[in-house]
């Protein structure tokens, strides 16, 4: 079985590397749908060709963040590609099975084989604790300890499903694959969203320089907080409000958070 994950991505370097490779361990294929990167995001990404790396899409950056149109290149490619199943996937995420040592693509494989055709995942978002602290150079899936569960509402991240003719993207802004005859599973997977890595990335990586399209904005009502962002508005969390990954054997899902904590 043939499981792909479409990355659409914009001077990553940062996450670029770490997520390849924990998709290359997992049995993952992808596509790297390049948005004009000017750091080595591109670079870092050829060490997969013959390793996972189908192939790297460049769409030109057209001054702003079009993620409609992004989102309709991962439709197109999850309609045109040769492949079983697909992931819409940023670069900064992580995504495993809901149990451990299973690698995604066999938790996928079996999902299939149950006769569904969709895959919902719980988002748990790890960010850093203090303005000391910086995850910037290192591997911080194995560094970062603390999380907190982010679910402004239910099943709102299907983002796994099983080749069709048609599928939907770019209607939900990427939060859910819709196509005719889904069959959800319905025990979510997990994603890891490693957003920040330090207080001064938050305000690099959501600064001015991050520029939204005025109809998604407007229009759609789209990017929230990240289209009016400016510094003062990042504070990050104590540890008081975050689950230690280190000290639980489970997820922790029972204070569900509706808006990002590290933003005020």
């Amino acid at each position: 079985m043939r499981i792909i994950a479409l990355i659409a991505a914009r001077n990553e370097e940062l996450y670029i590397g770490r997520c390849l490779e924990h998709l290359r361990q997992n049995g993952i294929d992808f596509i790297l749908i390049d948005n004009g990167s000017t750091d080595r995001t591109v670079e870092i990404a050829e060490a997969y060709i013959g390793r996972g790396l189908i192939r790297i899409v460049p769409v030109e950056y057209p001054g702003y963040y079009d993620w409609v149109g992004l989102l309709r290149i991962k439709e197109r490619l999850a309609v045109d590609i040769d492949g079983d199943w697909f992931i819409h996937h940023d670069a900064d995420e992580i995504m495993e099975p809901p149990v451990s040592n299973v690698r995604l693509a066999d938790a996928i494989a079996s999902v299939d084989a149950a006769g569904f055709n969709a895959i919902n995942f719980d988002e748990f978002v790890f960010v850093p604790t203090d303005e000391s602290s910086s995850f910037e150079g290192t591997d911080y899936v194995e560094c970062m300890r603390y999380y907190y569960f982010f679910e402004p509402h239910p099943l709102r991240l299907i983002r796994c499903w099983k080749k069709t003719p048609h599928i939907e993207l770019a209607e939900s802004g990427g939060h859910g694959a819709n196509f005719e005859g889904r069959s959800l599973f319905p025990h979510n997977f997990v994603l890891r969203h490693y957003i920040v890595l330090s207080g001064a990335h938050a305000r690099r990586k959501y600064s001015t320089q991050r520029i939204y399209a005025e109809e998604e904005v407007r229009d759609r009502g789209w990017h929230g907080w990240r289209a009016k962002f400016h510094d003062t508005m990042v504070r990050l969390p104590g540890r008081g409000q975050m689950v230690d990954f280190r000290m639980q054997s489970n997820w922790d899902k029972t204070m569900p958070f509706r808006n990002h904590i590290f933003i005020v």
